[in-house]
């Protein structure tokens, strides 16, 4: 997940100010976590300690207030009695990716997606791009390659899967929906060359970056098999050691 987790932190100085070139700075020095890393850790943890998602969500959520959360996630959050509140935001999809990572089945790994999102983001569109991501992480780290990944998410999620990043780009605006962001940041990472190069993909599209980045960093590192060193390196340094000891935790569990 640590491939998520960079992402989001390249992502995250472009969400508001939104470019459309894979040519800029990898780290920039106002990269900085958000909620895409705090939930990520957060389904991680609840993973780790068999809690209920909802549990994990809300107590690590609930370090990080200026995280940068969405109005309706935020209410959710530290309201006494949550309840799912129908979201199709891509929220579900940026925090998935430990679920393709630790899960050994296909079954599993869309059964826990699902309940990974569904403790907020209820709404069908909503579920089915967690579901979708954390299929093509599972997809990519057991050896399937990516013209099958492609077809079977286009198959199973009915997702127009048979575009490019260049195709996308010029017409591609800020989108929050998880339907206006799962199939994009797939995209992304099929038409990468390396990790790198798909995180450079996702935040040239010029949308939500972070979150962009986020999903595409989960698939990519089950892909080409991790993260390089010096972006893992950088990433982990912007972390708060609550978060890493989370991060170290999983790999030593799941890799």
């Amino acid at each position: 997940m640590i491939g998520a987790i960079a992402g989001d932190i390249i992502g995250s100085v472009y969400e508001h100010r939104r470019i459309k070139t894979k040519e800029f700075p990898l780290f920039d020095p106002r990269c900085r976590f958000t909620d895409d890393t705090v939930l990520t850790v957060a389904v991680a943890d609840a993973i780790l300690t068999g809690q209920p998602y909802q549990q994990s969500l809300r107590v690590i959520g609930r370090r990080y207030p200026q995280a940068g959360y969405g109005g309706a996630f935020i209410q959710w959050l530290f309201t006494d009695a949550p309840l799912p509140y129908e979201s199709w935001g891509n929220g579900s999809a940026m925090r998935v990716s430990p679920v393709g990572f630790a899960f050994s089945t296909q079954e599993e790994v869309l059964e826990q997606a699902r309940m990974s999102a569904e403790v907020s983001h209820s709404h069908p569109e909503g579920i089915k791009g967690a579901q979708a991501t954390a299929l093509a992480v599972f997809l990519a780290r057991t050896g399937i390659g990516k013209e099958a990944i492609r077809t079977r998410v286009a198959e199973r999620f009915g997702y127009d899967m048979n575009r490019s990043v260049d195709g996308i780009r010029p017409g591609y605006a800020f989108d929050v929906s998880c339907q206006g962001t799962a199939p994009e940041a797939i995209i992304a990472f099929l038409d990468s060359e390396s990790y790198e190069d798909a995180i450079r993909n996702a935040v040239s599209l010029g949308g939500d970056s972070d979150t962009l980045a986020c999903i595409t960093g989960g698939i990519a590192e089950a892909y080409y098999g991790g993260v390089p060193e010096h972006i893992r390196e950088d990433a982990l340094k912007r972390l708060t050691p609550d978060l890493v000891a989370v991060v170290d935790d999983f790999y030593r569990r799941y890799t």
